[in-house]
């Protein structure tokens, strides 16, 4: 017999009038892993000790700023009658386009100030954005959001999940599927290709970063399908805003690396 537990609490700890939540912890240790990955790597390719550190304290308040207003601007319909909840980014809504989009644009400010190779950087970092965003998507989890259609436990159940990630997938009386799940081992998956393979082929330098972006959004793309949250485009023949923007992305990574393979000379490749 099957026994459904309660909830997560989404409360960590409470300290006085202050209440920790598990999503903040999660995003914030997504954020520390992925700058220990992404340190090791840029300290190894002959960066300063310091480089990461200095960019990553503009790129990571920027990027939560971007995250949240990508999603607001998508629910402004919502958020244009409930003003006072566009800034309780502790309840979850941070869009994962947003924050790529503006982390790329800082990182490639910023590089171009310290006269540093943005592609360089980029193929380096890759792995780590990728890492943060696989660690992030469990926040989604401890509060019940961004998840599939409904489904049955025994479905849950012959993909081999455990009780305690089938039982949090339990919401106002129905199983669901666990999107975050998906997304989160799909981007796992990315990361390890990366870092055990694709770094030892030495590539054109830049293409680490494409690969990044063009996984992620193949990714994304089959697994917005099953989303319940999305924003349907009817423009676009009912597909879901995230789709499209990550079928541009995917074209935009494609068209990177072919126009870049033709008309650089002497490319420089990931190990010079």
């Amino acid at each position: 017999m099957n026994f459904i537990l309660a909830a997560i609490d989404p409360i960590a700890v409470s300290l006085g009038p202050i209440d920790v939540r598990w999503y903040g912890v999660i995003i914030v240790t997504g954020i520390i892993l992925a700058y220990l990955l992404g340190q090791r790597e840029m300290v190894r390719r002959g960066f300063d000790q310091d480089f990461l550190t200095d960019m990553l304290l503009w790129a990571v308040p920027l990027s939560i700023l971007g995250a949240r207003l990508y999603y607001v601007i998508f629910k402004w319909e919502y958020y244009s009658q409930n003003p006072g909840q566009i800034f309780q980014v502790w309840e979850g809504g941070l869009a994962i386009h947003g924050a790529i989009i503006t982390a790329v644009i800082v990182a490639y400010l910023f590089t171009k100030k310290r006269n540093a190779p943005f592609f360089k950087v980029a193929d380096i970092l890759a792995p780590s954005l990728l890492l943060g965003q696989a660690i992030g998507r469990w926040g989604n989890f401890i509060n019940q959001e961004a998840h599939g259609g409904p489904v049955t436990r025994n479905f849950l159940e012959n993909l081999l999940i455990p009780d305690w990630i089938i039982n949090q997938m339990y919401i106002d009386g129905s199983y669901y599927h666990p999107t975050f799940l998906y997304e989160s081992l799909w981007n796992f998956l990315g990361v390890l290709i990366m870092v055990l393979l694709l770094r030892r082929l030495n590539l054109v330098r830049g293409e680490i970063f494409f690969f990044y972006l063009a996984w992620y959004s193949i990714g994304r793309f089959f697994i917005e399908a099953m989303r319940t949250d999305s924003l349907i485009l009817e423009l676009f023949g009912g597909l879901r805003a995230a789709q499209v923007i990550s079928v541009v992305i995917i074209l935009i990574a494609a068209g990177f690396v072919i126009a870049r393979r033709v008309t650089l000379k002497k490319p420089a490749h990931y190990l010079d």
